[in-house]
C-alpha cells in the first residue's frame, strides 16, 4: 500500500533538511596544532608578531554528503610555527570562489570544493 502524500512530503522535507544541515561542514581542533593557539587576543593588548595567511581547499563528494579531503591546520601552519611560539588571532574563512562553483557545476555536484583561508599572528 503506498504512503499517503502527506507522509511522503514530510519524509522528503526531513531528508532535505538533514542533507542541508550536514553537507559541506568543516570541524577544526586547535588542540591538535602542537602549539598554544587562541582565537582572539585581548583588546587592550593585541598580539604582536608576524601575520600569516594560508589558503587551501576542502573537497566533498556526492553533493556534499561525503568529505573527501579537509585542509590540515598542522600542515598549513608548519612553515609558520616552531619551538617556543604560539598562534594568536586565528581566523578561518571558508568560501566558494568562482572556480569552486564552476567545478561543482561541471561535475553536477558529484564533487564540490571550497577555498579555506587560515590567518593569524605568530607570536614569539
Amino acid at each position: 500500500m503506498p504512503l499517503p502524500a502527506v507522509l511522503r512530503v514530510r519524509g522528503a522535507a526531513s531528508l532535505l533538511v538533514a542533507v542541508c544541515l550536514g553537507a559541506c561542514s568543516l570541524t577544526y581542533d586547535a588542540t591538535a596544532l602542537g602549539v598554544p593557539a587562541t582565537l582572539a587576543s585581548s583588546a587592550s593588548e593585541p598580539a604582536v608578531g608576524e601575520h600569516f595567511e594560508v589558503t587551501s581547499r576542502a573537497v566533498w563528494g556526492l553533493w556534499g554528503l561525503v568529505q573527501l579531503s579537509q585542509p590540515d591546520l598542522r600542515k598549513a601552519l608548519a612553515h609558520q610555527v616552531g619551538d617556543g611560539v604560539s598562534v594568536a588571532d586565528i581566523s578561518i574563512k571558508s568560501k566558494a570562489r568562482f572556480s569552486d562553483i564552476l567545478f561543482t557545476v561541471i561535475t553536477l555536484g558529484l564533487l564540490s570544493t571550497r577555498s579555506v583561508t587560515v590567518e593569524g599572528t605568530v607570536v614569539q
